[in-house]
């Protein structure tokens, strides 16, 4: 009988590296899906609402219909989730691909309001709906699905690996926005420019969906599965009475992380453009750098708590993550030649992203694991991704230093949730025990 070694503890095989590659690419490829519908509101806007309305009240219901893809967000991860835990994590993660590709294609392909009446915003907002669902399920499920690839001593690697693949995606949405604008005129866009970008992730999904087809089970479900270890009782009834401290204490890590994404990358462009008056291309320069730093710091902060454990990496990050965000609402208008570099360092203190599944796929039994951090993380996202813009919106009002000082509070509160995490103390032991034994 032929004996597979398992790889020492710190390295990947070329099963890891395949599996990591394929999570890391879906995910990608479904958040640039997901936020391509941003960069062309204002051109959707007029095609799917009645010429007649302002401009102002078109591009308000578009936004709308943005909104309502991170409304269903929380359904959709529950609902995948359950079924993850009970049918298999595979299944889920492959099915989450499907869900966000199908709908983006047909987005590209929708006819207006021009030929088909009010039924076109109400497609769209069942397509987009349908986007938020997948969303929902992607980021929890490939977390809990590369961390039980991986094993013990690499969940840090795997679960940045997939978190620079989410955020990449927010970059590729940003290069192929750019790129668009730079290859046709603007009246070629608006015409039917705007949906090549649609089309374009409608099929690369299909084709990820595809590839993910590869991917196996995870070890840790296929040995549950064969012990009859699943959840008896509904995995998310099981999460809520049982895991409540994990419970709260990932909505908080969750609510920093918000923070992060929506205050350091998604609104910096326009507040500081109102604000300080830093011209459109430079802020978009400096959303590409802080994107490009946030993709490769959630790889090497997710690294390096393999090697020295969860707690030992929370206080620098966090420290990055207030230092960044300090710099660029608060420094760099007072200093417009670092503003990049002040990006960058923003980018990099974001990285904090790739802490948060790390902390919650440790804190959640494997059993209800995927419905504790799906439920967790998509209750929190909706929540606080939904309030966080109106509330920095309304505290600039009187203090420009509002967005910085909402930044230095979530992440302070999220720093001490994460350090609190359940298990976290035998893991970090755990983790230098299997280095210091490969280092002998």
């Amino acid at each position: 009988m032929h004996v597979v070694s398992a790889p020492p503890a710190g390295r990947l095989s070329w099963r890891d590296v395949r599996t990591l590659a394929l999570a890391a690419l879906g995910g990608a490829l479904e958040f640039y899906d997901f936020v391509i519908f941003a960069y062309f509101a204002k051109i959707i806007a007029q095609h799917f609402f009645p010429v007649a309305q302002p401009d102002w009240l078109r591009q308000t219901e578009t936004f709308g219909l943005f909104g309502a893809g991170y409304l269903a967000r929380p359904l959709g991860g529950v609902v995948m989730a359950h079924f993850g835990d009970r049918h298999g994590r595979k299944k889920m993660f492959a099915f989450s691909v499907l869900l966000m590709a199908a709908p983006t294609l047909l987005m590209g392909l929708l006819p207006g309001f021009g030929t088909l009446g009010l039924a076109a915003p109400l497609a769209l907002l069942l397509l987009r709906m349908a986007q938020g669902a997948a969303i929902g399920g992607e980021a929890p499920g490939g977390w809990v699905f590369v961390a039980e690839h991986a094993g013990a001593g690499r969940t840090g690697l795997a679960c940045g690996l997939l978190t620079g693949g989410l955020t990449a995606g927010m970059l590729i949405g940003s290069l192929v926005a750019l790129g668009l604008h730079m290859a046709l005129a603007p009246a070629a866009i608006a015409a039917w420019g705007w949906r090549l970008p649609f089309i374009l992730g409608g099929v690369f999904g299909l084709i990820a969906m595809m590839l993910r087809r590869w991917l196996e089970e995870t070890p840790v479900f296929a040995e549950m599965h064969a012990r009859g270890a699943l959840a008896r009782q509904t995995p998310l009834v099981v999460v809520l009475r049982t895991c409540r401290r994990a419970l709260i204490l990932s909505v908080v890590g969750t609510w920093a992380l918000t923070a992060a994404i929506v205050v350091l990358l998604l609104m910096m462009p326009s507040l500081l453009q109102s604000l300080h008056g830093f011209s459109a291309a430079s802020t978009m320069d400096a959303s590409l750098v802080a994107t490009l730093s946030i993709t490769l710091a959630a790889v090497a902060i997710g690294a390096a708590t393999d090697r020295w454990g969860l707690r030992p990496v929370i206080v620098p990050v966090v420290g990055l993550l207030i230092a960044g965000a300090w710099g660029v609402y608060c420094v760099a208008p007072a200093h417009p030649a670092g503003f990049l570099p002040l990006a960058a360092l923003a980018g990099i203190g974001a990285g904090y992203v790739s802490l948060v599944p790390i902390a919650m796929v440790r804190a959640f039994p494997a059993a209800v694991r995927f419905s504790g951090l799906s439920f967790s993380y998509n209750v929190s996202y909706a929540v606080f991704g939904g309030l966080t813009p109106a509330c920095v919106s309304a505290l600039v009002v009187h203090d420009a230093r509002a967005p910085a000082l909402y930044v230095v509070l979530a992440a302070l509160a999220g720093g001490a949730a994460l350090w609190a995490m359940p298990g976290e103390a035998r893991q970090a032991g755990r983790n230098m025990l299997m280095w210091r034994q490969k280092a002998g």
